[in-house]
């Protein structure tokens, strides 16, 4: 599971990066472009950080991260949606894998914290 996890993270975030490669040059972009990439990158970087972790409450301080990263992914896409409606049909698919993952790392942490 864990191999599996941080396989599409990666992936996602390489589908992010390009993604934001396609949005158009302005200000109002190049500002959530970047905190996206930073954001959807963190998701990954952390479970790898995740799957290294010393202890019962470091694995969980760590999804926590984790978790706070996947969220902020998702807001930056809903405030992509509300700036420019008619990027729905590629943010979409995007959105739903992030939301999947976070709804995976929150079930982990939850199992880990009645496990404690």
């Amino acid at each position: 599971m864990k191999e599996e996890i941080m396989e599409r993270t990666k992936k996602l975030a390489i589908k992010i990066i390009n993604f934001c490669e396609q949005l158009p040059r302005s200000t109002k972009y190049f500002v959530i472009e970047k905190q996206l990439i930073r954001s959807a990158t963190s998701v990954g970087a952390n479970y790898r950080a995740v799957c290294r972790a010393k202890s019962k409450a470091d694995f969980i301080a760590k999804l926590g991260i984790v978790e706070e990263e996947a969220d902020e992914t998702l807001y930056w896409f809903e405030l992509l949606l509300e700036i420019n409606p008619k990027l729905k049909d590629k943010i979409k698919p995007l959105y739903n894998e992030m939301n999947e993952i976070l709804s995976i790392i929150v079930a982990s942490k939850k199992t880990a914290r009645k496990n404690k």
